[in-house]
């Protein structure tokens, strides 16, 4: 197991030029053969308002658009380059394209991990070819150490967003939705440092200035949406959010300006949003997206954004979710969208109280998953008890449905 320790500033070590649409179009033939062309499939079921339509990254090879990026930096690099290596650091999507990129292009991958990364993700990344080097600490820990062995060692440090190689092979992906969707008006992206949005905005402003492109981030880590506010880089001192993968403090220095260039507007969804947005992809589109996938379709699902009417693509950018990490967003989703319910009803303590209330949920269509039993406290009435129903309901209106019938009968519905 490796040590974190301090390492440079990574502004010194990029080279930012401007990107030029050649270079896409070249990322593009680069990519034919290895990275999938993924579908645009419709998504009515998602939106009212709008003609939907989901960009399905979470199926790209890998699991995540980040393969894209990572496989035609590696490709560009010199013989001499290749012969070194290359290293990166990532809690997950960015590490696993750079071992297959690696793979495929026959050269040494290290790939440093923050120490509590999932099981799951660290074998993956082992599975596609790379060595791990588990870093104790955090994401910041993971780079300081990636660019500590890069200066011993030589490797070329392929950065996971703020690189214009890796930016132009994710702005394939906007080359592919113009193809796919001719006559689209909007493109919802999801935003952590920025890599992905600034590519696909830039492809599609070149070739269609008229088409809008939207940004969405986590409300738990605004990184890009604040800096582009406030007219300046801005570094989060923390960030705390379920779409681990784009919980990003600070955007790059390219991506920032490609954003303030290209994007339209950024918004922000929150926690209970995203996991609303990964269950309904689940259950009406069956697709499995992590966080940071779903956060587009949060935003279209909660209406923020100015799309009313308009023929829009969503990109869903990832599908690398932790199992025990969908059931507690599954619980939280159906909770959101009024799928479950729970709340305490004061009763008297006599027979026939429970009865009543459980009648009065069957009539109005509400399926009880638990009920617990309390003996209210000392300083309450003598002769009180509560109950605590949890139930599995349509959606918000049938919470209040049942709500409304049960007071209508005389109960006192404390929460």
């Amino acid at each position: 197991m490796c040590n974190g320790q301090n390492g440079l500033n990574l502004h010194n070590l990029i080279s930012i030029t401007m990107l030029n649409i050649s270079e896409i179009f070249n990322a593009a033939a680069v990519l034919k053969g290895v990275a999938r062309k993924t579908a645009v499939i419709p998504a009515p079921a998602l939106a009212n308002d709008c003609e939907l339509y989901l960009k399905t990254e979470n199926l790209q090879l890998t699991g995540s658009f980040k393969l894209r990026g990572a496989y035609y930096k590696i490709s560009q690099l010199s013989e001499e380059e290749k012969a070194r290596g290359v290293i990166a650091c990532s809690a997950g999507n960015h590490a696993q394209g750079v071992a297959l990129g690696a793979t495929h292009n026959g050269i040494k991958a290290l790939i440093c991990l923050p120490a509590g990364a999932p099981i799951s993700k660290v074998e993956a990344t082992k599975g596609y070819g790379a060595e791990v080097c588990l870093v104790p600490g955090v994401y910041d820990d993971a780079y300081a150490k990636a660019i500590e062995l890069k200066e011993q060692h030589g490797y070329t440090f392929v950065h996971p967003f703020d690189d214009p190689l890796v930016i132009a092979g994710q702005g394939t992906i906007g080359l592919e939705i113009l193809e796919q969707q001719p006559d689209l008006e909007a493109v919802v992206v999801p935003i952590g440092g920025g890599g992905l949005i600034s590519g696909v905005a830039f492809a599609i402003k070149t070739l269609r200035p008229d088409v809008k492109v939207y940004g969405v981030q986590a409300a738990g880590a605004p990184s890009m949406e604040r800096s582009i506010h406030e007219k300046q880089k801005v570094h989060l001192d923390s960030v705390q959010t379920i779409a681990d993968g784009i919980a990003v403090k600070q955007p790059g220095d390219l991506t920032y300006e490609l954003c303030e260039k290209y994007v339209d507007e950024i918004v922000t969804v929150n926690d209970d949003e995203t996991a609303a947005a990964i269950l309904a992809l689940m259950e009406r589109q069956k697709l499995v997206s992590e966080g940071a996938g779903a956060v587009s379709v949060a935003a279209v699902m909660f209406n923020k954004l100015p799309i009313k009417g308009k023929k829009v693509v969503c990109i869903v950018s990832g599908g690398n979710i932790d199992v025990n990490t969908l059931n507690r967003v599954v619980t939280r989703g159906l909770s959101k969208s009024g799928r479950n319910y729970s709340f305490i009803i004061d009763l008297f303590d006599k027979p026939g109280q429970l009865s009543g209330v459980l009648n009065v949920v069957a009539e109005q269509g509400g399926n009880v998953i638990s009920v617990t039993h309390e003996r209210i406290n000392a300083s309450a009435e003598i002769n009180g008890c509560a109950i605590r129903l949890e139930l599995e309901t349509r959606d918000n209106n049938h919470i209040a449905q049942i709500r409304n019938a049960l007071i209508e009968r005389g109960f006192h519905v404390a929460n």
